[in-house]
């Protein structure tokens, strides 16, 4: 445990560094690309709540990002600017939607759940398309971003990046102590053998309902910061393939550890950088490489640093 506290104070001191560093030798782009990493890094780790300890294989889970980056979007195209409105309400909406959509698929299993998952996903991913008021296939640009009454300026890049790093340490922290309280080992268990949760007196249908509410509402937080992060907002949040990404992210870095979705999300963010901009036809590289890692690290990368357990 020790062992893990130092690798964490090692990368958030690291990470605190990064914006004086690349101030210092003039590249702020590399803030920016930080910044996007730490957002998706949050969705990864929801993600990680229900996949890598439930056992769930969501293939519809950037429907959150969507949903929370169009609720600050549509909220923005109609006047209301204020963040302490904004956020709230595209956590608690996409909170209300997973519940809609775990309350169906989570009664199945398998094949099935994930297609479900998926088909509920290309719903919304078309609804964006087809609402023209808001952009439909070509997205809509936000208005002005989210506004915290002179608390914090997200105009400042600086200032951002510190928040995103706080909010995704503090998704860290929370999924941690749920996967390591009572409902954790219930929601653990159930992933593990099924039929003796059950034989035990607990019933996985409202556990596995409750994490994927949880997860879609820490997901719906880091589309908010997406939309805030872009400034521009696309149905294509939404597609499968922005799910089949994060799904990757939480797949190369460890399922069920703590540090492996943030891992994951900043091997494969930094790698698609990398390579394109040294090629264009960068993904024929990029694929075979996430197929490698993921025969030779099978615990994840996560697994390199220390063996993953909870």
């Amino acid at each position: 445990m020790n062992k893990r506290l130092i690798l964490w104070a090692i990368a958030v001191l690291v990470l605190i560094a990064i914006p004086p560093f690349v101030q210092a030798i003039g590249q702020p782009f590399y803030l920016d690309l930080t910044r996007r990493i730490l957002i998706l890094a949050i969705a990864a780790i929801s993600l990680n709540l229900i996949l890598g300890y439930g056992g769930l294989v969501s293939f519809g889970h950037a429907a959150y990002i969507g949903i929370g980056a169009y609720t600050v979007g549509i909220m923005g195209f109609y006047g209301l600017t204020s963040g302490w409105l904004q956020w709230p309400v595209a956590i608690v909406a996409s909170a209300i939607v997973a519940l809609a959509i775990g309350a169906v698929s989570i009664r199945t299993s398998g094949v099935y759940f994930i297609m479900i998952t998926l088909a509920f996903t290309q719903m919304l991913y078309y609804l964006g398309i087809s609402i023209a008021e808001f952009g439909g296939d070509d997205g809509m640009r936000l208005k002005a971003k989210s506004q915290f009454s002179g608390l914090i300026d997200l105009r400042d890049p600086v200032a951002f990046y510190y928040l995103c790093l706080a909010l995704m340490l503090i998704a860290v922290y929370l999924v941690f102590r749920l996967v390591n309280s009572r409902f954790g080992m219930v929601l653990r268990a159930s992933k593990s053998n099924d039929a003796r949760t059950r034989a035990i007196g607990f019933s996985p249908y409202p556990y596995r309902l409750a994490a994927f509410v949880i997860a879609g509402a820490m997901c719906g937080l880091a589309g908010a910061l997406y939309a805030n992060h872009t400034n521009y907002i696309t149905p294509g949040l939404m597609h499968w393939q922005q799910s089949g990404d994060i799904m990757f992210m939480v797949i190369l870095g460890g399922m069920a550890t703590t540090s492996g979705p943030v891992i994951g999300a900043f091997a494969l963010l930094l790698l698609e950088d990398l390579l394109s901009g040294w090629t264009q036809h960068w993904q024929v590289i990029l694929g075979p490489l996430l197929v490698l890692s993921v025969i030779f690290f099978r615990r994840g990368l996560a697994g390199i640093f220390y063996k993953p357990d909870a």
